[in-house]
C-alpha cells in the first residue's frame, strides 16, 4: 500500500494549566486580544502533521483529544465571580469538539493550593491510547519536562511525538515580569518540536488563515448582546473583572453586572482590564436580570486593591 494513501492517525493530548496559561496570555498581553479556538488548533495541527509527514491534510485526522487540568470545587468557583459559569462554557466548547475531559480536585496543603497527580493521569492515558489507538502521531501541548519519559515510551512503541510549545515573556497586571520557558531535555527528545509564537507571530503579519482560525471563537462560546427592556439611567461606578473574548462583568454588590463589548462607549472594549474603574448605567433585559450598558473606563484601580 502507499504509505502517503495511509491515514495519519493524531492523539492530542492537553495540560489544562498550560493551555490556559498561553491562551490568557493571548487574550490579555498579546496584541490579538483573543483566546485560542479549539477547533482552529484541530485543524492547524491537522495541517502541521501533513506537512510534517508530507501527506495531504485530508489524511490526517484528529481521532482523539483528552484535556487534563486540576479543578476546584463547584461551591468555590461560585463564590468567584462567574468562575463556574465560565468553567461550564469552557466544557462546553471542549464538549463541542469532541475533547474529552479529565478532572483532579485541587487541594489545600498548608495553605497552598496544590494540583496532584494530574501530569502523572496525562502519561498514563496518553501512553495506553497510543498503545490501543495505535496514533501515529501524538501532539502534546505543554512546556514540561517531566513528559520525558512519556515521550521515550511512546518512541518505543513507533508513535511519532509532536510538542506544541510557547515561548513568551511579559509584565502582568501586577508589575511582575512573567518568563515562559520550554524544557529543552523535552523539545529534544520530540519527533517534531513546534515553536509556536513563532509561526502564530509570522501567521498573523502574514494573514494566514490557518494562523487567524486559531483566535475566531465559534458563536456559541461568546454571550450575545442582550435587548434592554428598562434603564434606571443613573450612573454607576465600579471595577471590571472576569474580562474574557467580547464580554466581561462589573463589581457591583450585590451581583456582579454583565457587558458586552458593544455596550462599551467613548473607547475600547480590550483597553478594559481587570481591576480598572469603569462607569456604566444599568439597564434590566428581557429575561428580567440586571445588565450594564454604556460602559466607559474612567481610570486604573490600584492592582494591590483588586
Amino acid at each position: 500500500m502507499n504509505s502517503s494513501k495511509e491515514l495519519k492517525r493524531i492523539g492530542v493530548f492537553y495540560d489544562g494549566n498550560y493551555f490556559l496559561h498561553v491562551s490568557n496570555y493571548y487574550n490579555y498581553f498579546h496584541p490579538r486580544r483573543k483566546r485560542l479556538n479549539i477547533a482552529g488548533l484541530h485543524n492547524f495541527i491537522r495541517n502541521l502533521v501533513a506537512k510534517e509527514e508530507e501527506v495531504p491534510a485530508r489524511f490526517c485526522q484528529v481521532i482523539e483529544a483528552h484535556y487534563f487540568r486540576g479543578r476546584i470545587s463547584a461551591q468555590e468557583a461560585s463564590q468567584r465571580g462567574n468562575q463556574l459559569y465560565n468553567d461550564r462554557v469552557f466544557d462546553d466548547i471542549l464538549m463541542s469538539e469532541g475533547v474529552v475531559t479529565h478532572y483532579l480536585p485541587i487541594r489545600n496543603r498548608s495553605g497552598k493550593k496544590e494540583e496532584k497527580g494530574i501530569d502523572v493521569w496525562l502519561a498514563l492515558e496518553a501512553f495506553e491510547q497510543a498503545f490501543y489507538k495505535r496514533f501515529s502521531v501524538v501532539v502534546l501541548i505543554t512546556s514540561d519536562g517531566d513528559y520525558v519519559p512519556l515521550i521515550r515510551k511512546l518512541n518505543s512503541l513507533g508513535t511519532k511525538v509532536m510538542v506544541l510549545s510557547w515561548d513568551f515573556e511579559y509584565t502582568d497586571d501586577m508589575g511582575r515580569d512573567v518568563v515562559t520557558r520550554t524544557s529543552q531535555d523535552l523539545i529534544q527528545e520530540v519527533t517534531y518540536p513546534i515553536a509556536m509564537h513563532e509561526l502564530i507571530n509570522s501567521g498573523l503579519k502574514a494573514s494566514n488563515p490557518l494562523v487567524t482560525n486559531l483566535f475566531d471563537l465559534p458563536e456559541y462560546s461568546q454571550p450575545k448582546r442582550v435587548t434592554s427592556i428598562e434603564e434606571d439611567g443613573e450612573v454607576h461606578e465600579g471595577k471590571a473583572m472576569n474580562m474574557n473574548n467580547g464580554y466581561g462583568f462589573i463589581q457591583f454588590p450585590p451581583n456582579n453586572l454583565f457587558f458586552h463589548y458593544q455596550d462599551v462607549v467613548e473607547g475600547d472594549f480590550n483597553e478594559i482590564s481587570n481591576g480598572d474603574l469603569v462607569e456604566f448605567t444599568i439597564e434590566t433585559n428581557e429575561r428580567g436580570q440586571e445588565v450594564a450598558k454604556n460602559v466607559r473606563k474612567i481610570e486604573s484601580a490600584d492592582p494591590n486593591l483588586y
